[in-house]
């Protein structure tokens, strides 16, 4: 169950988040929504994968902690083992909300049944009522998410206008023969993406959607290092 409600200095006064890391505090998931602008930073550390919402008929971008539901693989000796936190993770429990449905006023929400919640983090708001550090840093951050989701639409527009996205599957059989498999995701097609036209490609730069397209490429040379993590975790439980 999540409580979303606007934060204001008024009714979150005494507010405090906890900013470690753990499976109690809702990190124990298998990934979790990235966007284009943070491509470059997330293809440092994960795996970005895209998935088809059939209802929608539109994809997601994904950045993949694990291979099963539940499984965070980066969770090590009560942290985050990465240089780097998708967006969508880093700035929990807080959201981006509207005034109205349809008004184009941004609003900070925060999910009052997190449980993030607690009585020993870090201040939202200081004695005298004004956003700490802490806030600011989470504010600049909900922006950046937000301005990722507007601009994902004609990101994705344009793979399925040059039809740059192909299934995957993936099984990986693991050190003690046990084998996982990813099924459901897409993948940038390689091959689809090397021969675009000149003017395909020069329309992908202008929009400033090739960038990107490289970075999802290159993150798949993380999926080796995802399963180098879950054979450790195999190995010492």
């Amino acid at each position: 169950m999540t409580s979303h409600t606007v934060l204001t200095a008024q009714a979150h006064a005494d507010l405090r988040i906890s900013t470690d890391r753990s499976a109690d505090l809702g990190d124990a998931v298998m990934c979790c929504i990235t966007v284009p602008n943070e491509f470059r930073r997330v293809q440092n550390e994960y795996p970005i994968l895209f998935r088809l919402n059939v209802e929608r008929d539109a994809f997601t971008a994904l950045a993949m902690f694990g291979f099963e539901t539940g499984e965070n693989l980066f969770l090590e000796n009560g942290g985050w083992d990465a240089r780097y936190r998708p967006l969508a993770m880093d700035i929990q429990p807080f959201l981006i909300g509207r005034a109205a449905p349809d008004s184009e006023e941004r609003q900070v929400h925060i999910d009052m049944a997190s449980p993030r919640i607690a009585a020993d983090g870090v201040r939202v708001f200081d004695e005298v009522g004004r956003p700490t550090p802490f806030l600011d840093h989470i504010t600049e951050k909900l922006g950046e998410l937000d301005a990722g989701y507007v601009a994902s639409p004609d990101f994705f527009a344009a793979i399925q206008r040059y039809d740059l996205l192909e299934p995957l599957t993936l099984e990986v059989t693991l050190e003690d023969g046990s084998t996982n498999r990813l099924v459901g995701f897409h993948i940038v097609d390689e091959a689809k993406l090397r021969d675009l036209d000149a003017a395909a490609l020069a329309d992908l730069h202008a929009a400033g959607h090739l960038m990107p397209l490289f970075m999802a490429v290159a993150s798949l040379g993380n999926l080796d290092a995802l399963v180098a993590r879950k054979n450790r975790r195999m190995r010492h439980g």
